[in-house]
């Protein structure tokens, strides 16, 4: 994957953080997540993000994870790709 996120993480408690949020997101576990914007989405969590580090054009480095969430319903709708940073929430509502 090419595309950037909007926001890396550095330092310890940054790394700490998605650390956390990777370990309860277990692979096919249903979740409800509320994002920093206040939107609160649920689904099915794919895989287990991995934490990736990311140097951009700007040299700075800094780490994020991506999650792919699929919908609940099994329907025709589309995954969410959803960066970690952006969650501020994780309810787990059970396995799939």
């Amino acid at each position: 994957m090419n595309e950037l996120p909007g926001r890396l993480l550095a330092g310890d408690d940054g790394i700490a953080r998605l650390n956390a949020l990777i370990h309860a997101l277990d692979d096919e576990e249903q979740v409800r997540l509320t994002l920093d914007d206040g939107e609160e989405l649920s689904g099915v969590v794919a895989a287990r993000p991995a934490l990736q580090v990311f140097r951009p054009a700007d040299g700075a480095e800094g780490y994020n994870a991506l999650l792919r969430l699929e919908p609940l319903d099994n329907g025709d709708a589309a995954p969410r790709y959803l960066w970690l940073d952006r969650i501020v929430d994780v309810v787990r509502l059970g396995s799939a």
